[in-house]
């Protein structure tokens, strides 16, 4: 029965998030189950994307990739997949009409890090965050406002402004893994190699500005997603002044955590934050 292999390809997809990323498993659970299992969906379907050029060192990526986007297009095109990750995605993506030119953009800016490591303009970094972090955002809030296409329209510079604030924060956490293991340099106009306090100062600068634009639209989110996307906000916000905390040259050669009973915390702390009308 294809009811059986969409609950499987479901499973997948939550399996894919509680296993590569603890925090945002948190945040996901506190959506409400209405819309739970697509933003499983949705990230799975990027998690995996990222993975293919991240990871499989040893492996012939730009092969991968492209038999992964051929699969893609294909879900796409006859609603089912015999990939259970594109299985879940397709079903979202058609449940939602989610903009094929939103998903292109993504699997353009996964395949610039086949082959691209250094960014040295504004326009190219604002492009990359574009199609790797912002899209990432406008896919997620086509589920929380359920396909309203006005609701969508008011919110969607919010969260463009949250997937970017959201991926400059990784980009920064990252920085040694990039650098030493990728040798990627994501922020322009700065030497990696020589990042200094004034440096730092301008990124987090910067990141700031977006998470502000961020926490406007998540006070205007349908009440089934704002507290999941807040408890995201804060997850991300604390990792980064642990980052406006901690020397440049510690950035430079260590990973910056937020430690499991300090998710804890901020959860309890969110959810009195939330009930107060706090945020």
């Amino acid at each position: 029965m294809k009811a059986l292999f969409d609950s499987v390809s479901h499973h997948c997809s939550k399996i894919v998030t509680k296993s590569y990323s603890t925090s945002f498993s948190m945040a996901t659970k506190m959506l409400s189950g209405s819309i739970r299992q697509d933003i499983y969906n949705i990230y799975g379907f990027v998690r995996f994307a990222d993975e293919i050029v991240d990871t499989f060192h040893d492996y012939d990526k730009e092969s991968l990739f492209n038999r992964f986007e051929s699969d893609l297009e294909l879900a796409l095109e006859q609603k089912i997949s015999l990939n259970p990750i594109l299985n879940s995605f397709q079903e979202t993506f058609h449940k939602y009409n989610l903009h094929k030119n939103v998903v292109d953009s993504f699997m353009k800016s996964m395949r610039m890090d086949l082959h691209k490591s250094t960014y040295l303009t504004d326009d190219e970094y604002r492009t990359y965050i574009y199609g790797s972090a912002d899209v990432v955002g406008l896919m997620c809030l086509k589920v929380f406002v359920k396909g309203d296409s006005e609701k969508y329209e008011s919110l969607k510079e919010s969260a463009m402004s949250l997937g970017s604030a959201f991926q400059k924060v990784n980009f920064l956490r990252d920085l040694k893994a990039d650098y030493e293991d990728l040798s990627r340099t994501y922020f322009p106009n700065t030497d990696l190699s020589q990042l200094d306090e004034n440096s730092k100062k301008a990124i987090i600068d910067d990141i700031e500005v977006d998470f502000a634009n961020g926490l406007k639209g998540i006070k205007e989110l349908p009440i089934e997603a704002k507290f999941g996307v807040f408890m995201a906000y804060r997850y991300y916000n604390q990792l980064l002044k642990k980052l406006k905390n901690t020397p440049a040259l510690d950035i430079k050669s260590s990973r910056i955590r937020v430690p499991n009973y300090k998710k804890i915390e901020l959860l309890t702390r969110s959810y009195v934050k939330y009930q107060l009308n706090l945020m």
